[in-house]
């Protein structure tokens, strides 16, 4: 769910916002920019943010742009980053700081959330004019080659548009700390401490006297974006600086040291019926249920452990002595958007959870009785509402839903349902308890539904997970990546693995039969790493592997990384007197100590509920001249965004879902990352009249409270301007909900025309034992978030699984065949990362810690 856009550990934005005051500004050189002036909530004073760009008939500099920064000083320090696009990740980013009087400048670019690395590209940064005095620092500078780059192969591009009316988009981060060794190019930085998003008006910016400006950059002052380990870059010439002098910054890339493997022979000298993926909603259900019948399991998760009881321990200093982390306390649930150091996953280019039970640890863990049309018009025979009936009972036998969260049967701050809802049922909408009413989704409206259970997270973690821990034949290790599935043709013998984490497990595990669960980004990535996908994803997957990769020969075509689909969302904000915001995020750091003590003695008050108070869902259906009918699901919550500084407002998210017929494409990079290369969001047609229509209708509704005033979109603007320059990007639009990158189906993909990457068995096409359990088989998108679905969708998966049996010549359930390695050879050790296993009648002797041999018995 998206509750504040994006963040991450280094560079992220907020949600974005086009109602910025722009106007025109001439500098002291006579460069006329468009400006925005804003205050950043950083430091003392305004900062400004401005861009001049050539006319529209001059080709030969579409690419470049004179751009002016000017940023506050808090007292520890700061840097101040510009991106080209609304977003963090797979975007050029311009990062400034000033150090010791003058002002430093990098070029970075990150593919996920991670620390964004020095860009390798071709951008070049000359300096106009710059300054560093007590309170701000600030730099008028020439960017060439700017409005598109290409990072190891990853390229973008966002070149102005040359029509009439267009908008440029913008992001802006500031933080409050200043880099580590703030001399270097290379400075690492800190998570900022405020961002957002900003459009820019592309005729008012461009202007015909461009040409003579670019001349007044200080001849030889441009700095290079990727100087060698030994090179060096100088930083802005001064112009109109404290500090005149030519700086100069040495640039030292070190590459992390990848973490230290662990040994442990009880995983990787046997063979496993079943391994089993990531620990998300998909993972851990069907983990559970393969255990069940008797199968030896094991789970492997890439990231750390989440909650208390599986050993997690991120948690603020007023859960310390507590068997609570940050993941355990509903309110603190949108921590992640502000902190996501160790949480999000650093190989994908949107939010993604890498930690124990996956988006289900980290999520506002709403959750929805499935809507029966969701499965009728979305899924397969055999997956229809009537077939998933005994496995959706399953799900909610394991995991009740609850809209009282509140140990003490208590909502708190409840005033926003009243204003929200009261409005809603003026106008002939239905109120509806939801998980009593899943086929009630057209003009009705119901309180939240959550996993939350004893006044703590719950869900699959608390359920599942507990009842697979308990049996012999069950395992779960964390910190470990599975870098590919291992093939022999179409068959799965094992899988690779890799430490993720320091202590997480290296080499091959031996597996009769794999399930991937990791997620709509996570699983097409190890399938792309295992030969299966399209020509052109495996060829790029070649390039950075080599001989790691499977032989050309064995590359299976399916159209893995097709039909992203994702709930498109649009914002609305309102304003009323009756409704208070309540400040989650300084209930991490800072909280109320009545609320702590009423949370940790009784798991009461609003800590019990999800940040970020969330009051009210509402639900229509639109049918287009199409005949399709499209879904739109409401999220309204008690928190500003879009620039509306109100401590009254409610954030009202539309989410466009079952019905759109919008698709996008995710793709690996040559760095082995996962990006959104085409967006599911639709910018005409059936899906945007949808969007708007229900809009309207929302709004007139919320117009029968006079106390309820609109503060976004802006009175003064049509909803169809407004919609028509929304920004159509992952950082503006998404609601986080992304899956199917391996859709099911019953038209192969490797056949002329198909479209499908997994049959009706969740077994991919073209093997024998290797299936897909998660988001990313869902055929399409699903009317509310999607966790209870994808949990009912593993229990239907597992039966069918079991259906399938085990390859017989393999074994059965439960074998411990081992591993035939060569005699006195290693097999094991510290950093050990080749086979573990020794033929029959040998053992795997440890030496020392470094080292483990195969000797006979």
């Amino acid at each position: 769910m998206k509750f504040i856009q994006l963040s991450a550990a280094a560079l992220t934005l907020a949600t974005a916002s086009v109602a910025q005051v722009f106007s025109s500004y001439t500098d002291e050189d006579g460069v006329v920019l468009w400006q925005n002036i804003f205050d950043p909530k950083v430091g003392a004073g305004n900062a400004q943010v401005g861009i001049a760009l050539p006319p529209a008939d001059a080709v030969d500099l579409k690419n470049e742009y004179i751009g002016r920064i000017v940023a506050p000083i808090p007292t520890g320090g700061t840097w101040f980053a510009i991106t080209h696009t609304s977003g963090m990740t797979g975007s050029l980013l311009l990062i400034t700081w000033p150090n010791e009087g003058k002002v430093m400048t990098s070029f970075r670019h990150a593919s996920g959330y991670v620390e964004p690395a020095l860009y390798t590209g071709d951008a070049t940064l000359t300096v106009i004019n710059s300054f560093v005095n007590e309170s701000h620092y600030g730099l008028t500078y020439r960017c060439e080659n700017c409005w598109s780059w290409d990072q190891d192969g990853e390229a973008g591009s966002s070149v102005p548009a040359t029509t009439s009316g267009a908008s440029q988009l913008l992001g802006w981060a500031q933080a409050t700390v200043s880099p580590t060794n703030p001399e270097a190019t290379d400075a690492a930085i800190v998570q900022h401490a405020q961002a957002n998003i900003m459009a820019a008006a592309v005729a008012s910016a461009r202007n015909a006297d461009y040409s003579s400006w670019i001349s007044l950059g200080s001849p030889g002052s441009p700095t290079t974006s990727a100087p060698t380990a030994s090179g060096t870059l100088a930083p802005p010439l001064g112009g109109n600086s404290t500090a005149n002098a030519t700086a100069t910054a040495s640039a030292t890339t070190t590459a992390p040291a990848a973490p230290s493997c662990t040994s442990d022979l009880t995983i990787t000298n046997r063979t496993w019926d079943y391994i089993v993926v990531g620990s998300g909603a998909g993972g851990i259900p069907v983990a559970d249920r393969l255990s069940e019948s008797g199968a030896s399991v094991l789970l492997i998760e890439k990231g750390p452990p989440s909650t208390a009881r599986w050993g997690g321990a991120l948690k603020p200093e007023w859960l310390e002595g507590q068997e609570l982390t940050r993941f355990d306390v509903p309110g603190l649930d949108n921590q992640i958007w502000v902190d996501s150091d160790g949480i999000a996953c650093t190989d994908v280019s949107v939010m993604a959870g890498c930690v124990l039970g996956g988006g289900t640890a980290v999520n506002a863990g709403l959750w929805w009785k499935p809507n029966p049309s969701d499965f009728d018009f979305n899924f397969p025979d055999g997956w229809k509402s009537r077939d998933m009936q005994g496995a959706i009972d399953r799900t909610f036998q394991r995991i009740p839903f609850t809209d009282v969260p509140s140990q003490d049967g208590k909502i708190y701050q409840g005033e926003g349902y009243d204003v929200v809802a009261g409005a809603l049922a003026a106008s002939g909408w239905k109120n509806v308890t939801a998980g009593n009413a899943p086929e009630q989704k057209n003009l009705t409206f119901s309180r939240p539904n959550h996993m939350f259970s004893k006044g703590e997270r719950g869900g699959p973690l608390a359920t599942y997970l507990v009842a697979a821990s308990q049996r012999q034949n069950f395992k779960m290790i964390t910190g470990t990546s599975v870098t590919r599935v291992i093939r022999q043709g179409s068959r799965a013998t094992g899988v690779e693995v890799d430490a993720f984490l320091e202590g997480g497990l290296c080499g091959q595990i031996k597996a009769r039969a794999v399930v991937l669960s990791a997620g709509a980004f996570g699983t097409p990535k190890v399938l792309f790493r295992s030969g299966i996908g399209p020509q052109a994803q495996l060829e790029t997957v070649l390039s950075a592997e080599g001989d790691k990769m499977i032989l050309e020969e064995d590359w299976i075509k399916l159209p893995v990384g097709e039909n992203l689909d994702d709930h498109t969302s649009t914002d609305l904000v309102i304003t009323h007197p009756n409704i208070t915001t309540y400040d989650f995020y300084g209930a991490y750091s800072d909280p109320i100590q009545a609320d702590v003590d009423l949370y940790l003695s009784d798991r009461s008050g609003i800590l019990a509920q999800s940040a970020p108070n969330l009051i009210a869902m509402f639900w229509e259906e639109i049918t287009g001249t199409d005949g399709i009918t499209r879904q739109l699901h409401y999220s309204a919550r008690v928190e500003s965004s879009h620039d509306i500084d109100s401590p009254n407002a409610v954030s009202i998210t539309q989410y466009l879902g079952r019905g759109s017929t919008k698709r996008g494409v995710a793709t690996i990079t040559k760095a082995l990352n996962m990006v959104v290369s085409e967006v599911p969001y639709p910018s005409d047609g059936e899906n945007l009249a949808a969007i708007k229509t229900s809009i309207q209708h929302v709004l007139a509704a919320l117009a029968k409270n006079p106390s309820i005033k609109v503060a976004y979109p802006s009175p003064n603007t049509t909803i169809d301007d407004w919609l028509s320059t929304y920004p159509l990007t992952t950082s503006s639009r998404s609601a986080n909900h992304w899956m199917g990158t391996a859709k099911m189906g019953s038209d192969s993909g490797l056949t002329s025309g198909g479209t499908s990457v997994v049959g009706l068995d969740t077994k991919v096409y073209g093997t024998d034992n290797l299936f897909v359990v998660d988001a990313s088989l869902f055929p399409g998108m699903v009317t509310t978030n999607p966790s209870a679905l994808i949990v009912a969708v593993a229990e239907q998966a597992s039966k069918k699984i079991l259906g399938v049996g085990l390859p017989s010549d393999q074994g059965t359930p439960g074998g411990d065949t081992v591993y035939e390695i060569g005699t006195y050879q290693q097999c094991g050790g510290k950093d050990w990362r080749g086979a573990s296993a020794c033929k029959e009648g040998w053992k795997c002797q440890g030496w020392n810690e470094f080292y483990f041999q195969c000797i006979p018995q």
